[in-house]
């Protein structure tokens, strides 16, 4: 069986950026002047794992394989973590799934933030059994593993994806991006696109949802139908602001959103439940102390006294982003609300408390994406006008 070679940056979908390099192309959910604007190793990191990315093309064939360069994490002192998922999706639905064992690895010490680079060769995937009709095939890379792409090869001719779907752009913070699902196509936002029909651009980065203008103006030039911002924990997390700074922020993001989009429908959500943040503002602290089990945790390290002298808490940010978006949408029909809180709240916290206490798990990602899809996208929902091939 001969397999033909076709090329791959025609067939990303959810990249932002495709950087060319020796080795492979890289997926970027920013672009390089943006990052060269933030000068932040810790959004460079979370850009750089493709959530959302995936490989999206017509074909007939019957086995494609995939050659990548994965980048592995290995944290000193820690167990292995889990190698990245790639997700297969035919006409839809879910039917297989690979690793790519190998690649690349950073050997990461938390106590000192040194990281160790070495390089490994590329991995081949193989997916076979696919059947000979034509059909619409997605790969859907790691959202939580750096990944270049080497080379994409088939038993049959391969070309463009011809669906043709609402763009969903999307920002938030590591939730968003996927922290603690179990796969790509399982972290919430991509089960709520899935269940929506509408394409995603997930522009949920981990610990980096902090209303950057560079973000702001990444989401008002690209191409979207719909947009959702998702505000709160990591300004939380980082104790990056105050609330005099955080009204105004909030205004400038949006308004920056509205210079590309006056027009698109515009989803804020709140913060979905935290107890450890409802009412102990930042910044959070990380617990290490179980990390050679396997154990993270993390606590809130703020003083609830300093609240009253404008420090955040999750309550704050869902008081004033209720009051934000109420004095907008005055003359901004098409601006929204949605209370993170119907997305994971008290009743679920107590069927599906979060791990680490900061992060949902797998099984809690499928609910808040099934809801998302419901209470958003559905017909009659604030992103729902024009969404087609909703499944209820």
């Amino acid at each position: 069986m001969t397999l033909e070679s076709t090329p791959i940056v025609d067939l990303l979908r959810g990249a932002v950026e495709v950087e060319p390099t020796p080795r492979g192309l890289r997926p970027h959910r920013l672009t390089a002047p943006a990052l060269a604007q933030a000068a932040d190793p810790q959004l460079a990191g979370a850009e750089e794992q493709p959530s959302g990315v995936r490989l999206a093309f017509r074909t007939a064939a019957t086995v494609v394989e995939l050659d990548v360069v994965p980048t592995k994490r290995d944290y000193v002192g820690a167990p292995p973590r889990p190698d990245g998922v790639y997700d297969l999706v035919v006409d839809g639905r879910p039917t297989g799934q690979a690793t790519a064992l190998g690649g690349d690895v950073d050997t990461i010490d938390l106590t000192t933030g040194a990281v160790e680079h070495r390089e490994g060769a590329p991995v081949t995937l193989r997916f076979a059994d696919l059947g000979e009709a034509a059909k619409d095939v997605e790969i859907w890379l790691p959202h939580d593993e750096a990944t270049l792409l080497v080379d994409l090869r088939a038993d049959a001719p391969v070309g463009p994806s011809t669906a043709s779907r609402p763009v969903w752009v999307h920002h938030g913070s590591s939730i968003s991006h996927g922290s603690n699902a179990a796969h790509p196509a399982g972290t919430w936002p991509a089960v709520a696109a899935r269940l929506g029909g509408v394409e995603l651009v997930n522009l949920g980065f981990a610990g980096s949802a902090l209303l950057d203008q560079l973000v702001a103006r990444t989401i008002r030039d690209l191409p979207a139908d719909l947009v959702s911002v998702k505000i709160g924990i990591n300004l939380v997390n980082t104790d990056a602001m105050r609330l005099r700074a955080f009204r105004t922020a909030v205004h400038g993001f949006l308004d920056t959103v509205r210079d590309g989009h006056p027009t698109t429908p515009l989803l804020v959500v709140s913060p979905i439940l935290c107890p450890i943040h409802e009412q102990v503002p930042g910044p959070t602290a990380m617990d290490v102390s179980g990390l050679a089990d396997g154990v993270l945790r993390f606590t809130a390290a703020g003083d609830p006294a300093e609240v009253a002298a404008g420090k955040l808490t999750l309550e704050v940010i869902r008081a004033e982003l209720a009051r934000i978006v109420a004095e907008r949408s005055v003359s901004d029909p098409h601006l929204h609300l949605l209370d993170g809180r119907e997305l994971y709240g008290g009743q679920d916290h107590a069927e599906l408390p979060l791990p680490d206490d900061l992060h949902p798990d797998a099984a809690s990602h499928q609910r808040m994406g099934e809801r998302f899809a419901r209470l958003a996208l559905a017909p009659g929902g604030p992103l729902g006008g024009g969404v087609r091939g909703f499944v209820p």
